[in-house]
């Protein structure tokens, strides 16, 4: 019997191995299929198609594919910008490519750098005389300026194109605040660092009215001479003179509107687009569909034309989206990850150090840490060199301090050299409903900062004092950097926002151009001779690629997908739904922030992956349900 049960015991053990053995299996088969992704094929006879369907961004947000199972809301895609212009010159240069098309059917907007910067690529590819076409459903600013670099642009017969212009209105919710009692205790330096107005003002002041005029001024003119050169025949006087008398005159048709002002080439719909791409490209084999056309994904031509890789590493680590305190991103700088990259280049003896820069700033202890990197890189005696893209304000220029080189572009917004400090505080609002508080203290420190009783007059001054410490440390660091005092960037600083031209001009950038202008002078300061190559640190494809792929429905490689997503309206309705996040965003923003920011007000934040506006709001959803007003 007892040989039996020590034998029975033993065959319950084997059958228990086997069924974990076969179940971990199943798993790691299935963890397999659902994160390796796809083959990127291979180059075809045919058209590159560059489908746009989502933001261009510097550095794509990773998107967690339980979040996404979870959320009520389906992220909007991003698209790193590097990559696609690489893939448009990439297409002059390859004999298999006939032309470019660029399907602008979802296509989300990108910054003005960017837009300029695949501009470029796409003047290349009609250099090598190949024609690009772009096809859209509603073209605003960026598409339109995309659109101005194309050979033939066509638009949906019920889209059409606007043009707006830079600027906009800002939520402002002083007045509102004010009804509920609720105290914003502000601490600042610098006559125009605006981004806490919001929170005690019900308008801008003056001072920020200025800055922003200038600011948007100079960003139009750019705009509007890059179209200018790339489309000539393109009316924008027409468009924004009296846009209602340019739609009256073709009968509220916005696309033939669109026609007539140059802004377009064709109206017709994708079909129709489609057919006349055929006619350049050729049919596509492995499709039956109307409109279907040869052509290869972008995906698909990176892949075969990889970036180089012989020689020197010229070390590329890029601070993107807003700076904050620990290890976020990609997509949002998180200051200590950030940092992390810089010391493994530097462990890794890269011969120069790249920072590529598209940031409005925010944590001033996270830029810190990111500068305390650089100087470490630095201390070795290798040159640094900074390319900023769209933005590098507050914080995205205080990481910028230690370069002996700084690029951007006239159109780059940059500056905004200040700092503050924001805390609401609640007891008013509370003493409305009878509650107070009450205490014995210590020190007039003890129990501060306090949200619910109020702040002391003590750790008022304090804090002030430390943002004016910090403010003093700022402009001492730009000074040295620039070769100026700190009295004369104090004269360009105060919190003041300037284009990238204007930015040249008082000295705060050195010289035009772009990231490989950058990587190539920091090559040429650390001696490489041509025999080098930039390496991008912290940048990898995200492993759940395929699976987030599949959850939202994408298909890079499918060019005969039918009618856009939605016409003109749709494409307003969702950037006005983008426009609505930003200002729950501002709130969150009042009771969210830690610390000093260095942060810019006018600089927009590229788009990240949708969360739930609920858990955005966080603490002031909790308090507005306690007062009864959810």
């Amino acid at each position: 019997m007892i040989f039996a049960r020590k034998v029975w015991h033993l065959l319950v053990a084997i059958k228990d191995g086997l069924v974990l053995m076969f179940m971990l299996l199943f798993f790691l088969g299935l963890f397999a299929v659902l994160t390796t992704r796809p083959s990127a094929g291979v180059v075809r006879d045919g058209a590159l198609l560059v489908k746009l369907d989502g933001t261009v961004v510097e550095e794509p947000a990773e998107v967690d594919p339980l979040d996404l199972v979870l959320s009520q809301a389906q992220p909007e895609k991003q698209h790193r910008a590097r990559d696609v212009a690489r893939a448009i010159r990439a297409a002059a240069d390859d004999s298999r490519i006939k032309a470019v098309v660029l399907d602008l059917s979802s296509f989300g907007g990108g910054g003005q750098v960017h837009m300029e910067e695949i501009g470029a690529a796409m003047d290349a590819v009609r250099a090598a005389k190949k024609p690009v076409l772009t096809y859209a459903a509603g073209y605003a600013d960026d598409g339109v300026m995309l659109a101005a670099h194309a050979s033939e642009a066509w638009v949906d017969p019920l889209g059409g194109a606007v043009v707006a212009g830079p600027g906009g209105n800002h939520l402002y919710f002083g007045p509102l605040l004010e009804r509920f009692k609720v105290n914003v205790h502000v601490f600042k330096v610098g006559t125009y660092k605006d981004f806490v107005e919001p929170y005690i003002r019900d308008a801008a002041s003056a001072p920020s009215q200025e800055a922003r005029r200038a600011l948007y001024a100079a960003l139009w003119e750019e705009w509007k001479a890059n179209v200018a050169k790339a489309r000539p025949k393109a009316d924008i006087a027409k468009v924004t003179g009296d846009p209602v008398a340019w739609l009256k005159a073709s009968g509220g048709d916005m696309a033939q509107a669109a026609k007539a002002a140059g802004l377009v080439d064709q109206v017709g719909d994708k079909v129709a687009f489609g057919e006349r791409v055929k006619q350049i490209v050729g049919e596509d084999s492995a499709s039956t569909r109307p409109g279907s056309f040869a052509h290869t994904s972008m995906a698909a031509l990176l892949a075969a034309h990889p970036e180089a890789s012989a020689g020197k590493a010229v070390a590329v680590v890029t601070v993107a989206g807003e700076i904050v305190d620990g290890k976020a991103g990609p997509g949002t700088a998180g200051g200590e990850r950030i940092a992390r990259l810089i010391d493994k280049a530097n462990a890794d003896d890269a011969p120069a150090l790249v920072l590529r820069v598209d940031s409005p700033g925010g944590s001033v202890f996270a830029s810190e840490q990111i500068r305390g990197a650089i100087e470490r890189f630095k201390a070795k005696k290798r040159p640094v060199v900074v390319s900023m893209a769209n933005l590098a304000a507050s914080g995205g220029y205080w990481v910028s301090t230690p370069a002996q080189r700084i690029f951007a572009e006239p159109s780059t917004i940059t500056g905004s050299i200040g700092i503050f400090a924001l805390i609401p505080s609640f007891e008013r609002t509370l003493a409305q409903y009878g509650v107070k508080g009450d205490g014995v203290r210590t020190t007039p420190l003890s129990g501060q900062p306090d949200v619910m009783s109020g702040l002391t007059p003590e750790v008022e001054q304090m804090i002030q004092a430390s943002i004016e410490s910090g403010y003093g440390r700022f402009i001492g660091l730009v000074g040295k950097s620039r070769g100026k005092t700190p009295e004369q960037i104090d004269a360009i600083a105060q919190g003041r926002v300037w284009d990238g031209g204007t930015a040249r001009q008082n000295g705060l950038v050195d010289q035009f151009g772009g990231l490989d202008d950058a990587v190539a002078w920091a090559a040429q300061a650390a001696k490489l001779g041509d025999d080098w190559h930039p390496q991008f640190y912290g940048r990898s494809d995200n492993r759940y690629a395929s699976l987030i792929e599949r959850l939202t429905g994408g298909d890079e490689d499918s060019a005969d997908e039918g009618a856009p997503t939605s016409d003109l309206a749709g494409m307003v309705s969702a950037r006005q739904d983008r426009q609505l996040a930003s200002g729950l965003d501002s709130l969150r923003r009042m009771m969210g922030t830690r610390g000093a920011q260095a942060f810019c007000l006018d600089c927009p934040v590229p788009a990240a992956p949708a969360r739930d506006a609920r858990q955005e709001l966080g603490w002031i959803a909790r308090i507005a349900g306690v007062l009864g007003l959810q």
